[in-house]
């Protein structure tokens, strides 16, 4: 399932970092290890977006102007996900870098009709290589149009399915077919205009700062249903459980799929007009973020 989870903005104009996934990865996990449930302490298949609302660009970072700011959590399991957003409910006053924000309401996805063959945005950057300590690897440019672009997020998809135990070896064995092919008329545009669509991230994993490579791009990814519907929820590629790899069907309007969702802050009435709401819709992407 995938939720959106809405907070109020209390200091209009405050900023996150251009690369905030760490931020908000700590502080889900700070929520996880609260909540006291040890089977979720280590639980790795979830995966969310970055921040999203109305924001301008400085030296600082991104500076936050939206009443409303969305964050979308996915998983497939159901109760990992109303856990989290317990203990979420259970904070009123969140500090997230600047930001001062405080969790009003949540929306649930409609599940979509994934085929073998979809395009997808990514609502997060999408990191292909895991480093290892004192390793300069996960840094490393890999063209979106090679071979190696697609193999990589396929040997690190299959691994993560199987991991899961929730296909068994026939259905394994069935999901060779997988290729990843970026929209390169996308990429071929941003660079004639001197834009990014690969940037250096911070992620922190056993208190441990690496520094990896993410990709924002538009792509179509040709594989089994199966397939699809785990990188749909799970995210793709690797560090999906920080918060990279998060996806999101291209060119469908967010505003017609969702349905109020039973968590909301006690009294709450959404008090935003529906065109204030579409200026936080999640697939806004992080294109737009460029660093001065």
């Amino acid at each position: 399932m995938r939720v959106r989870l809405i907070f109020s903005l209390k200091n209009k104009g405050a900023y996150l970092p251009f690369h905030h996934q760490y931020i908000l990865a700590q502080f889900l996990k700070g929520l996880i290890v609260k909540g006291g449930r040890e089977e979720f302490f280590n639980y790795n298949y979830f995966n969310f977006s970055g921040l999203k609302g109305q924001t301008k660009v400085s030296r600082s970072g991104l500076h936050y102007y939206s009443s409303l700011v969305t964050l979308v959590l996915s998983s497939p399991n159901e109760d990992f996900i109303d856990y989290l957003l317990e203990q979420v409910f259970a904070t009123p006053k969140i500090e997230l870098g600047n930001l001062i924000i405080s969790p009003e309401y949540t929306e649930q996805e409609f599940e979509p009709e994934l085929e073998t063959s979809n395009k997808f945005v990514c609502i997060s950057p999408l990191v292909l290589l895991t480093p290892s300590f004192n390793d300069e690897s996960g840094k490393r440019f890999i063209n979106p149009d090679t071979d190696e672009f697609s193999d990589l997020l396929y040997e690190s998809t299959l691994t993560r399915m199987e991991r899961s135990g929730w296909y068994n070896q026939e259905q394994m064995e069935s999901f060779y077919k997988f290729q990843v092919v970026p929209d390169m008329n996308y990429v071929n545009k941003l660079r004639e205009q001197q834009k990014k669509f690969a940037r250096i991230y911070s992620v922190y994993d056993m208190d441990v700062k690496y520094e990896v490579r993410g990709y924002t791009l538009p792509f179509t990814l040709y594989a089994a249903p199966e397939v699809q519907d785990f990188v749909f929820k799970c995210g793709l590629g690797a560090f999906t459980h920080k918060g990279f790899g998060m996806l999101d069907l291209a060119n469908h309007a967010p505003s017609q799929r969702t349905e109020p969702y039973k968590f909301k802050r006690e009294g709450f009435i959404p008090y935003k007009s529906q065109q204030d709401r579409e200026k936080v819709k999640p697939q806004d992407s992080d294109d737009s973020q460029e660093e001065n």
